[in-house]
C-alpha cells in the first residue's frame, strides 16, 4: 500500500509540476533552504544535526550512517540537501560523483581538526612539542602550502621528508587511511595531508616513526590504552572526544557545506513502474527476478540476460535494453561513472547481501557469529570506502594473521565493482573481499580467492569447488533452497535506466577522434591496463598451444589404435568422438570442472586444457581418418611390394600422401580452437576475453577493449597458422628429395 501511494504521488507530481518538486530542483543558495521546508540529511556520527536544526528550522532532518548513501540520496532527489564537511564533499565530486553540486556558501562556524594524544604516551611533553611544531609551520606558511596542494589542488605527491632511520625516540602514529585528502592510500602507500604532517613532525623531532591504521571507531580506544602515541587523521574536535583525549592546536580548519541536486544532471527517462510496461528489462544470468519486476510492472515486454555487468551496462547505453536490474551498490557506481544513465526513482525490494555456503555447512554459523561481532561503524566505513569514488583508498589489508585454523577457498565474481572485481594489477578487490578478510581475521583463517562469472559462483559452492561464494549476491528465498547464507549487509534491488541531460557529452565537444583517444588511454595506458591484456594473451596461448599439441597426439593415437579394424578400439573411439563433438564446448568444460573434477582441487587452466584437448583430439581423429581414407589402397600394396613393413608403409607412403588432404582443415581447426577458448571464464580462468571484460568493468567503455580483443585473436590465429604452414612446407611430399623418398628401399 505504501508503494502504491508513493507511485500515485509521484505521478501527480510529474503531471502537475507541483511547487515542492520544482523548488527541490532549483536550490541555488543556502537562503533557499532557509526559506522553505525541505528534507535535509546529516551524518549520524557528527554534530551537524544541531546546526541544521538551528539554521533550517522548517526542514526535516534525516540521518545517514555513511556519506555515500547520502550523496546518492541527493542525486536521486530523495533528500533535498546534505550538510557535511565541504572539502570531503568537493573531493567526492572531483573524483567522479555525478548528479550533485556543492553550494558556494557555508553554514555555521568553522570546524576544527587536531592531533590527539595518548594519556599514557612515554614521549615527554608531547602536547607542547606538537603545538610548538604547528606554530612554526603556521608562521612560515607550510600549513597554507599543504592545504593548497592536498585540499584545493588535489595533488597526491608526497614531498621528500628525511625521517631518521634510528633514534632514541620512536613515535607510533594512529591514522585511518580512508579519508581523502587527509589520510588515504595510493597503491600500498599511505599519503595525504595528515600523513605529510606526521612525517614532518617526526623529522622535526628527530624521531623514528611508524603508522598504525584503524577505523575511526577503534582509533580513540587504541590511543587511550597507549597503542599509539598520537593521532593524525583529520579528527574533528568534538565535546565528547575532548573528554576522552587531549587535542593539539588546530591542524586544519574546515567548513560545513551543503550538497544539493545538480539540475543539469541526467534524470531518468522512465520514472514510474507503469512506464516499464512493454519495455525490455535485463539482468545477470543466474539472477531469476522476473517475477519481482512483474510484481511492479505486470506487462513488462521481455527479459534478457547477460553474463557480466559491463555488457549489461553497454546494452543499456546502446538502446539494446530499456532498464537493468542490479543491486544498490553496483547501480550507484554505474550512474556515477555514466552521466547518461540514471537511477529509477523507486527501489523494487529491500534485501540483504549474503555469503553463500553449501547446504548444511558447519562453517556458516561460525562466520555469521564472527560477522555479528564486528562493529557497525567498521561495516559502514568499509561500505563507504568501496562504494565511494576515491579509488586510491581501495586497498585490501594484508593477511598477516597466523591462520592457525587453516585456509578456505572463496569463489567471487570478478566484474562486479564495487562489491568484487579484478583491479588493473590483477588483484581481486572489493567490499565483499575485504568483508571476508575482516571475518577471516576474527576466525584466524586464511582465504584463497578465485574470480569467475557471477553465474558460476553458487555452482562452485554446491559442487564443493569453493567453501564460500561471494560477489554481490542478494540472499533470496529461492537461493536459500540451494545454499545457506551469512547475511552481512543491507541491500536493495534497483533499476538503472537511461537518463536525459541538458549537458552535451564529450562526443560533441571532442569529436570522434578525441573520443577514440580517450578510449585508448583508458583501455591501455591508464594504470598500465595493457598488462592485463598481456596476462590474458599468455593464458590464452598456454591453453591453445597445449591443447593443439596434446589434442594432435590424442587424435593420432586414437586413429592408430583402431587403424587395423580393432572392433573394441573403434567402438570406444567412435563413442567418445560422438560424445565430445555432440555437446557445446562450454558445457563440456563445465561438466569437467564441476562434476568430473568436482571434488578435486584442480586449476581452471588445466581443466580447460583437458577439455579443449578432447575437442581438438576428436577433430584430429576425423581429419586423419578422412585423409587416410582418401588414399587409394593400391598405394599400400605398392609399399608392401617395395618391401616396406606395415608401419613403415603407413608412415612413409600413406600418411605423407594424406597430409595435403587434412592439413588445410587442421589449420582451420586451430582458428576455431583459439576462438573457442573465449569461454574459459566460466571456470575461473582469466584469459584474453576475460581480461577485456575486467577492463570494461572498470572503464565502462566498449570500443577499444572489444576491438583490441578481436585484433589480438586475429593475430594469434594467424601466427599459429603460419607456424603450421611452415611445418606443412617441410613435410610436403612434393617437396621431398628423391633420396628422402627412396630412403630404406632396396634398389638392387
Amino acid at each position: 500500500m505504501k508503494r502504491i501511494i508513493i507511485s500515485i504521488i509521484l505521478i501527480m507530481i510529474l503531471l502537475t509540476s507541483c511547487t515542492a518538486q520544482k523548488t527541490s530542483t532549483e536550490i541555488t543558495s543556502v537562503d533557499d533552504l532557509r526559506n522553505g521546508s525541505y528534507k535535509i540529511g546529516v551524518s549520524a556520527t557528527t554534530d551537524e544535526h544541531t546546526l541544521v536544526a538551528k539554521e533550517f528550522p522548517n526542514s526535516e532532518i534525516l540521518y545517514y550512517s555513511e556519506d555515500m548513501g547520502a550523496y546518492i540520496s541527493v542525486a536521486r532527489g530523495k533528500i533535498d540537501a546534505f550538510v557535511f564537511d565541504k572539502e570531503s564533499m568537493e573531493v567526492a565530486v572531483q573524483n567522479g560523483l555525478k548528479g550533485v553540486k556543492i553550494l558556494e556558501e557555508t553554514v555555521g562556524d568553522s570546524h576544527i581538526s587536531g592531533a590527539a594524544f595518548s594519556p599514557v604516551t612515554e614521549i615527554p611533553d608531547l602536547e607542547n612539542k606538537v603545538n610548538t611544531f604547528l606554530a612554526e609551520l603556521r608562521a612560515d606558511g607550510t600549513l597554507d602550502d599543504m592545504s593548497r596542494r592536498w585540499i584545493y589542488e588535489g595533488n597526491d605527491q608526497m614531498p621528500d621528508i628525511d625521517v631518521p632511520e634510528t633514534s632514541d625516540t620512536h613515535i607510533v602514529v594512529g591514522t585511518t587511511g580512508a579519508n581523502m585528502p587527509f589520510t588515504y592510500y595510493v597503491g600500498p602507500t599511505l599519503t595525504g595531508y595528515d600523513i605529510e604532517l606526521a612525517y614532518r613532525f617526526a623529522a622535526w623531532m628527530g624521531a623514528t616513526m611508524e603508522f598504525k591504521v584503524y577505523d575511526y571507531d577503534g582509533i580513540i580506544p587504541a590511543t587511550q590504552v597507549g597503542d599509539v602515541d598520537i593521532i593524525f587523521a583529520n579528527l574533528f574536535v568534538t565535546p565528547e572526544r575532548a573528554e576522552a583525549l587531549k587535542f593539539s592546536d588546530p591542524t586544519h580548519i574546515g567548513w560545513i557545506g551543503v550538497m544539493v541536486r545538480d539540475t543539469t544532471a541526467s534524470i531518468p527517462e522512465l520514472q514510474t513502474f507503469e512506464e516499464l510496461n512493454g519495455k525490455r528489462v535485463s539482468m545477470l544470468t543466474g539472477a531469476p527476478f522476473e517475477e519481482l519486476v512483474r510484481s511492479k510492472a505486470p506487462n513488462v515486454g521481455e527479459f534478457s540476460f547477460f553474463n557480466n555487468n559491463p555488457d549489461m551496462i553497454l546494452a543499456l547505453k546502446s538502446d539494446k535494453t530499456d532498464a537493468i536490474l542490479t543491486n544498490n551498490a553496483i547501480a550507484a557506481l554505474a550512474v556515477n561513472r555514466n552521466p547518461e544513465l540514471a537511477l529509477f526513482p523507486e527501489s523494487l525490494q529491500d534485501g540483504v547481501f549474503g555469503f553463500a555456503f553449501r547446504k548444511g555447512s558447519t562453517e556458516r554459523d561460525k562466520w555469521q557469529e564472527a560477522y555479528d561481532s564486528i562493529s557497525e561503524e567498521t561495516k559502514n566505513n568499509l561500505w563507504q570506502k568501496w562504494t565511494g569514488s576515491d579509488d586510491s583508498a581501495k586497498v585490501l589489508p594484508e593477511q598477516d594473521w597466523p591462520g592457525t585454523n587453516g585456509t578456505i577457498r572463496a569463489a567471487v565474481c570478478d566484474t562486479l565493482e564495487p562489491m568484487s572485481y579484478m583491479r588493473d594489477d590483477g588483484q581481486l578487490v572489493g567490499f565483499d573481499i575485504e568483508m571476508i578478510l575482516t571475518i577471516a581475521k576474527e576466525l584466524d583463517v586464511h582465504v584463497e580467492f578465485t574470480g569467475m562469472e557471477f553465474s558460476a559462483i553458487l555452482s562452485s559452492v554446491q559442487a564443493e569447488k569453493a567453501d564460500i561464494g561471494a560477489g554481490s549476491i542478494i540472499a533470496t528465498d529461492e537461493r536459500k533452497e540451494s545454499v545457506d547464507f551469512v547475511e552481512y549487509y543491507p541491500a536493495s534491488f534497483e533499476l538503472v535506466v537511461r537518463g536525459t541531460s541538458s549537458q552535451s557529452g564529450n562526443a560533441e565537444t571532442d569529436g570522434f577522434i578525441g573520443g577514440v583517444k580517450e578510449s585508448f588511454n583508458k583501455t591501455f595506458i591508464r594504470e598500465d591496463r595493457w598488462k592485463l591484456f598481456v596476462q590474458g594473451i599468455i593464458t590464452t596461448l598456454i591453453i591453445t598451444v597445449s591443447s593443439i599439441i596434446l589434442g594432435t597426439l590424442l587424435g593420432f593415437f586414437a586413429f592408430m589404435m583402431g587403424r587395423k579394424g580393432n572392433p573394441v578400439a573403434n567402438a570406444i573411439t567412435r563413442f567418445m568422438v560422438w560424445l565430445v563433438q555432440g555437446m557445446p564446448v562450454v558445457v563440456l568444460i563445465m561438466i569437467l570442472y564441476y562434476i568430473i573434477f568436482g571434488h578435486i582441487s584442480i586449476p581452471g587452466v588445466l581443466v580447460s586444457i583437458i577439455g579443449f584437448t578432447l575437442v581438438f583430439g576428436a577433430g584430429v581423429y576425423n581429419m586423419i581418418k578422412g585423409g587416410v581414407g582418401a588414399i587409394d589402397n593400391g598405394q599400400t600394396e605398392a609399399a608392401y611390394a617395395l618391401g616396406y613393413p606395415d608401419k613403415k608403409a603407413f608412415y612413409r607412403v600413406i600418411f605423407p600422401q594424406a597430409l595435403p588432404y587434412f592439413i588445410p582443415v587442421y589449420k582451420g581447426e586451430i582458428t576455431s580452437l583459439i576462438k573457442a577458448t573465449a569461454i574459459v571464464g566460466y571456470v575461473a580462468v582469466q584469459d584474453l576475453t576475460k581480461m577485456a571484460d575486467i577492463v570494461r568493468s572498470r572503464t565502462y567503455d566498449a570500443f577499444f577493449p572489444l576491438i583490441a580483443v578481436a585484433i589480438i585473436y586475429f593475430i594469434l590465429a594467424a601466427f599459429l597458422k603460419f607456424i603450421v604452414g611452415r611445418i606443412e612446407r617441410k613435410i610436403d611430399p612434393r617437396r621431398r628429395s628423391e633420396k628422402d623418398i627412396l630412403k630404406g628401399v632396396d634398389l638392387e
